[in-house]
């Protein structure tokens, strides 16, 4: 798969698709890109030196240099990080090395619109070991020898620069238009769901099970993949479960999951226990990679089994929420819903019982809202900026 020119086909075909009578009001631009997914380029000329190094791909090659030089159980220290895919990178000794660069998917795919070669922001970055809350990268990191290709970084929604001129005329964007850092896909659904303050969580329904919660206080701990990305002066600390709506997907069809939930009473506790998971192995909130799924006894009424999985699915995301407190982070107050499963009205009810919170759908889910929020941010602040130069 040629994944590089499908991300920019990709991009541009959207691009195409704003219709003509609005791309003249377009005044700023960003967008999201999945966390870790990594590319190596020439600083120079921009070429792609390597296949993309994918969100999931993982490079245990590298972990135990990475181990040895980054704090104990700090967000590198996973296979999958960012900073693992450079070193083992770096380590096959590829010709003239030492003038590459490196970017993230949201990067590159920006760097496309803007021609700024080296530019990320600080969501995308805390995978490759950029520290947030010090706004610089870490003496540790800055030691080795591939520190030279780390980009540039900027808090997410900064102007970098205006589009492209090629591209203004092309598509018909105004001259002024600008191009704004981004953020990861996690991050730019948790902005589109307009969770604000401290204590506002939202928990994404989807395959597995993730959390996100506001919080005043960064936490860490790479032992259940919980990490903490910055949003201006809060923190976002997140993990995610294995559980969640894939293992619903292999029991059940769309059809039966809608007609089995309307008979489910969710303001009755079940009395089953599960831990509904595809394969064995779970991170949050149990650090246990040989964790076996638990779907048994199950009993003749398909509805008392769905109930069973249900409420099991919401036990443990409580359990992470509560982890996260005992960890430091903000309690949570209240909960939005994002994903396939926020569709599910009795799966809602239930968590919120089980939660003993409030639990809403949120109104917006898509990441692509959070990424023009970004957008807004950026072009708010490039507004205040001339406004300033003028008063001077």
């Amino acid at each position: 798969m040629d994944w590089v020119s499908s991300w920019k086909a990709t991009l541009f075909s959207l691009l195409e698709d704003i219709p003509i009578t609005v791309r003249s009001l377009v005044s700023s631009i960003s967008l999201d890109g999945t966390s870790a997914t990594t590319l190596i380029l020439n600083s120079e000329s921009g070429e792609v030196l390597c296949q993309p190094f994918l969100y999931n791909q993982s490079c245990p090659d590298a972990l135990p240099e990475v181990k040895s030089i980054a704090p104990e159980n700090h967000t590198v220290c996973s296979g999958s990080s960012t900073l693992c895919k450079l070193v083992s990178w770096w380590n096959t000794e590829v010709p003239n090395r030492e003038s590459a660069v490196l970017l993230h998917q949201a990067d590159w795919l920006l760097w496309l619109l803007h021609g700024r070669l080296g530019v990320s922001d600080y969501n995308n970055a805390l995978k490759v070991g950029y520290d947030p809350e010090s706004e610089s990268y870490p003496s540790w990191l800055l030691s080795q020898p591939y520190s030279q290709l780390l980009p540039v970084v900027q808090a997410p929604g900064t102007s970098i620069c205006n589009l492209k001129e090629s591209i203004r005329s092309q598509f018909g964007f105004p001259d002024d238009c600008i191009v704004c850092t981004g953020t990861t896909d996690s991050i730019a659904a948790f902005l589109a769901a307009r969770a604000t303050q401290p204590g506002k969580a939202v928990t994404s329904l989807g395959s597995t099970l993730a959390i996100k919660l506001l919080s005043t206080k960064r936490v860490d701990d790479a032992r259940y993949g919980v990490y903490s990305h910055r949003l201006d002066d809060k923190w976002l600390v997140g993990g995610a479960s294995n559980t969640g709506g894939a293992i619903l997907r292999q029991l059940f069809s769309d059809e039966q999951l809608e007609i089995l939930s309307q008979e489910i009473n969710p303001m009755v506790a079940s009395p089953l226990d599960y831990y509904p998971l595809l394969t064995s192995g779970e991170r949050f909130p149990i650090a246990d990679p040989n964790l076996a799924p638990r779907l048994l006894p199950r009993p003749e009424s398909d509805v008392e089994y769905l109930h069973g999985i249900l409420e099991s699915i919401a036990r443990i995301e409580g359990k992470g929420y509560k982890l996260l407190k005992e960890m430091g982070a903000t309690e949570a107050e209240e909960v939005w819903t994002a994903g396939g499963g926020a569709k599910n009205d009795k799966w809602i009810k239930i968590r919120q019982r089980v939660l003993g919170l409030p639990v809403k759908k949120a109104v917006h889910t898509e990441a692509s809202y959070g990424a023009s929020l970004l957008a807004l941010k950026g072009a708010k602040s490039k507004t205040e900026e001339r406004f300033v130069k003028q008063s001077m």
